[in-house]
């Protein structure tokens, strides 16, 4: 058993966290990785209104009576959804974990505070994990440049990021961004972190409810099939490889504005991709780690599959410094 101050503090029986990611993170795949003995996250953003989350956290409890938590992104947008009445529905529902993502969560916080929820913020940066510790969060998740997504505009990947998270932070904090095995588990361990969060690791289970077609693209793809997008915008996101991010990549590299490409990275375009598999219609997120992802195993056993052997590997780590020294 890895157990952390991640573990400790969120009630749960290993290091492990599903992120939550639109479109992706519903019932039966937050259930199945609670139920393992991770932290499953329910994506509120997903579910067309409120009364909708509500009824989409029940059906978890259905499946499962372990500890398991509801992402709410807040980014800006021209026509925002009710991000009140969605915080508002995660406080009724009884929820006590969210993870906050995007904008600042200050403005989240005393409601959170006052229902007794925890919050696990995600961040690109140390500076901006120090202000979400200084805002009152229960813990950071902090994404170093392999991620999927949004990975910021600093540029650091993990294996410095943690490590300087680390150095600074004082509260629990998870590492996200490459992660997919138990080689990664123990070297977020050994670099300072409190345990792990996987998203494209998850979008490849078989309780993921995206096409086959895009899991089966995942398994195919190497480190080297994904896109940065937005450089020139200051937004960079990182995502598949495919027709449309090629394009949108061409037309901002050649002085295009974001309205030349709003059409092609609508986010109606990107669900098409999950629902109906065609991978070309639209862009969609994926992290470099693919190039780890090889099978489609249920959730729970990539849970189970990644404890076993970091503790494996550790443990044989360790036994290389405790053997006698051989002298000639």
């Amino acid at each position: 058993m890895l157990t952390t101050r991640f573990t400790e503090t969120f009630g749960i029986d290993h290091p492990i966290v599903q992120g939550g990611m639109m479109w992706v993170g519903r019932a039966e795949l937050a259930a199945a990785v609670s139920e393992a003995g991770g932290l499953g996250i329910i994506t509120a953003l997903t579910q067309p209104t409120p009364a909708d989350l509500v009824k989409e956290i029940e059906r978890a409890r259905s499946m499962t009576d372990k500890p398991f938590g509801v992402n709410l992104t807040i980014l800006p947008s021209i026509n925002p959804p009710p991000y009140d009445e969605y915080r508002r529905a995660i406080v009724d529902a009884g929820v006590t974990i969210v993870e906050t993502a995007g904008s600042n969560p200050e403005p989240h916080m005393d409601l959170f505070r006052e229902h007794g929820v925890r919050v696990i913020h995600k961040c690109t940066s140390v500076r901006h994990a120090l202000k979400a510790e200084r805002v009152g969060v229960t813990a950071v998740s902090i994404d170093g440049f392999e991620c999927a997504g949004h990975p910021g505009e600093d540029d650091v990947p993990g294996l410095v990021l943690i490590p300087a998270a680390a150095d600074r932070l004082t509260i629990p904090f998870i590492a996200s961004g490459g992660f997919a095995d138990g080689r990664g588990l123990a070297a977020a361990l050994a670099l300072g972190a409190d345990g792990i969060n996987m998203g494209s690791r998850f979008m490849c289970t078989q309780e993921s409810p995206i096409s086959e077609a895009v899991k089966r693209r995942i398994v195919e793809a190497s480190e080297l099939d994904t896109n940065l997008i937005f450089r020139s915008l200051r937004n960079t996101a990182r995502v598949a490889k495919n027709a449309v991010s090629d394009e949108v990549v061409g037309i901002l590299e050649r002085g295009g504005r974001f309205e030349d490409v709003r059409s092609l990275v609508s986010g109606a375009r990107g669900r098409r991709v999950f629902e109906e598999g065609d991978l070309d219609a639209g862009i969609w997120t994926v992290g470099l780690v693919q190039g780890l992802i090889h099978d489609v195993p249920p959730a729970g056993e990539v849970v189970r599959r990644i404890v076993d052997d970091a503790e494996e590997i550790l443990r044989t780590r360790l036994e290389l410094f405790s053997r006698p020294r051989l002298h000639v």
